[in-house]
């Protein structure tokens, strides 16, 4: 019933930029906070970036702020990651989920967070 999918991904340069789009099925975005985690081979699933259901506030972790930004189209049912200036270290695979208390966005780690799509791989290599 609760379903999002993971799109955009690719192979791109250091340098360069893609857009990550987060798109719901069964269910209205409105109403959850929406996180983006990433996991790279061997390590741990972590936190990205954050905003809440209403998209008042974003969060970023400290290795994309500045490069990455967070956004929502409610009218497409969709949340959107804007990847600038990507380096090697960005390299992963892509997730979004949803949460349903915006406080989780204050602090989020992957546990509070559902509805988890299949992910889109990110591959930033010249």
């Amino acid at each position: 019933q609760l379903q999002l999918v993971e799109s955009g991904g690719g192979l791109v340069q250091p340098g360069g930029s893609l857009r990550l789009s987060c798109a719901a099925s069964g269910f209205s975005l409105d109403y959850y906070a929406i996180g983006w985690f990433r996991q790279a081979p061997g390590k741990e699933r972590e936190g990205v970036s954050c905003i809440s259901s209403s998209g008042g506030m974003t969060n970023y972790a400290d290795s994309v702020k500045g490069r990455f930004t967070v956004s929502r189209d409610n009218a497409k049912n969709t949340v959107y990651l804007q990847m600038n200036s990507l380096k090697p270290e960005d390299t992963a695979v892509y997730y979004c989920a949803a949460g349903s208390l915006d406080y989780y966005c204050s602090k989020y780690v992957p546990a509070n967070f559902v509805s988890w799509g299949q992910g889109t791989q990110v591959t930033v290599s010249s």
